[in-house]
């Protein structure tokens, strides 16, 4: 699936080729949180890195995160430098790989059939995490990929058992 994005001032637009367009995953992470997570979370998308097409790349502005350790987060949060917008995170670690926040999505994205909220272990005091059959959480990352995830929704099985790719 082809996802179209932009940010809110639309000087930066973008497409990229996607085989994970379901926005499932919640992370309540500090740095999605304050970043990016109106709600208390950030949404990321997978996307095909070489499919990555941009117009308005002189406003594209990147940040490199602090950690806890005071290092520098080797994660690019790229991002509009007229409006703010966030638009998607990129590490060297996987390079085939961009990760665009469900947020500066403008193609219409299929309703995912459960929600996995993760890194619950540092979202804000005011953020409820909802429960019930269509919720899993974990207070760190998952073991399940974001693509075993999408394969066991597109096979039909249960998106909610935690699997090792």
């Amino acid at each position: 699936m082809i996802l179209e994005g932009s940010c809110h001032c639309r000087a930066v637009r973008f497409s990229i080729e996607s085989d994970t367009p379901y926005p499932y995953q919640r992370c309540y992470c500090s740095i999605c949180r304050k970043t990016q997570g109106g709600g208390g979370y950030a949404v990321n998308l997978m996307g095909w890195a070489d499919s990555l097409k941009v117009e308005g790349k002189e406003h594209i502005n990147i940040y490199h995160a602090r950690i806890e350790d005071g290092s520098q987060s080797p994660v690019e949060r790229h991002f509009c430098g007229k409006c703010g917008s966030a638009l998607w995170v990129y590490h060297d670690k996987w390079p085939d790989l961009m990760h665009p926040f469900a947020s500066a999505i403008d193609t219409a994205l299929p309703v995912p059939p459960e929600t996995v909220h993760i890194m619950t272990e540092f979202k804000a005091e005011w953020v409820e995490i909802p429960e019930g059959p269509e919720h899993v959480s974990f207070s760190g990352y998952p073991n399940k990929s974001i693509e075993v995830w999408h394969d066991s929704v597109i096979s039909g099985a249960s998106g909610s058992e935690d699997q090792s790719r």
